[in-house]
């Protein structure tokens, strides 16, 4: 089964390559064929084997002669490694037909983590159907008995992928105030954006995650109907929040544990369901005017990205994924600064890596944390 793994991933390597370069330019991922970026030539199947062909051509193309990028082959050899290790952690016997859903959870990873180390971006169109593919296999893994592996059910998924989504989201509604110095933001989203979402943080806080989700839906009906931004203000939404947090702490209200868990819930839910909508809408023009944007604590991408490995992975091995994601951003950011004098990398791959040591050590971390704790 590793071996059949490793083949596979050789394979859906060579496509991931075509996901890497097209995606982020919005092209169809099946037509035309694979083809020669420089010449337009079409590449035949000798063309096209994994590793294999770029070894026989030298790494140049066949048709003119220029270079083909090193990075090729390494994505798929990588692919290839990882498709194995999976087989080999998570063997088919235990797991059953589940194996796949840890194999396209892979595949996502590494797609994302290459787009973001080009462009800085991750696109919807990755991260906003991993997160249903997540809840999709959780599904499959009720069915399998997977669950027993350490893979989430589907309740857990869900709740792994709000609350995924939610952390990073709350991180960067608070992070984007203090950068605006708690001004409130210049640009708000129509209909529905970053303020529906902080209003989903504090309603869910006091409701649970449903009402705030409601609540951001009423208030994008608003601004529907009023055709205009209808504002609300940062400082009701987030400000209340932190009060909300303050006096909970003290007794009064749901608990503190379950207030920030319905807050992040509705948080995730919220940004996810802005995410989709805007997913569906066109590509802004870029009007060349980089200072018509609010300050960014951290990007919309990236919230998606931790939704997906919510939902693949449960809540509490996101947790791990996150704790890794942070101290792998901070070791390998001061070993950036050292070399190139700034971080090149965005928080995508770091999550990635995350993830990646949080399915194959994420029960064993959890339970040695637990044990300290003596529970």
């Amino acid at each position: 089964m590793a071996v059949l793994a490793g083949v596979l991933g050789l394979l859906v390597g060579s496509f991931s390559n075509v996901l890497i370069y097209r995606l982020p330019r919005r092209e169809n991922i099946a037509f035309p064929p694979s083809h020669c970026t420089n010449c337009n030539h079409q590449l035949g199947a000798l063309d096209l084997v994994p590793v294999f062909s770029w070894l026989a051509l030298r790494g140049k193309c066949r048709y003119c002669g220029a270079p083909i990028r090193v990075r090729y082959p390494l994505v798929e050899l990588a692919t290839g490694a990882l498709y194995a290790l999976m087989a080999v952690v998570f063997p088919f016997s235990a797991v059953g037909a589940s194996l796949l859903g840890l194999l396209v959870l892979m595949t996502l990873l590494l797609v994302a983590s290459m787009i973001d180390a080009d462009t800085r971006t991750i696109p919807d169109s990755l991260t906003l159907p991993g997160a249903a593919l997540g809840l999709a296999f959780a599904v499959l893994n009720e069915r399998t008995g997977a669950s027993s592996a350490g893979l989430p059910s589907f309740p857990e998924a869900l709740r792994g992928m709000l609350l995924g989504a939610g952390v990073l989201m709350l991180i960067d509604l608070l992070g984007s105030w203090v950068l605006r110095r708690f001004r409130e933001r210049q640009y708000p989203d129509f209909p529905i954006g970053y303020q529906q979402v902080a209003l989903a943080t504090l309603v869910g806080a006091w409701g649970g995650v449903w009402w705030g989700v409601a609540a951001a839906l009423a208030s994008t009906a608003v601004n529907v109907v009023a055709r205009r931004v209808v504002r609300v203000p940062d400082l009701l939404t987030l400000g209340g929040l932190l009060v909300s947090v303050a006096v909970a702490s003290t007794g009064v209200g749901p608990g503190l544990i379950l207030m920030v868990q319905n807050a992040l819930a509705a948080t995730g839910a919220a940004a996810l369901i802005a995410g989709a909508y805007w997913w569906t809408q066109p590509e802004p023009a870029d009007t060349g005017d980089d200072d018509a944007f609010d300050a960014s604590a951290m990007g919309f991408g990236d919230v998606k990205l931790a939704a997906v490995i919510g939902a693949f992975l449960g809540w509490e091995q996101f947790l791990v994924a996150l704790v890794v994601a942070v101290l792998a951003g901070a070791v390998l950011g001061v070993v950036q600064l050292a070399i190139w004098r700034e971080n090149r990398l965005k928080f995508g791959p770091y999550l990635a890596i995350g993830a990646l040591v949080a399915l194959l050590f994420g029960q064993q971390l959890i339970h040695a944390y637990m044990n300290k704790l003596g529970l």
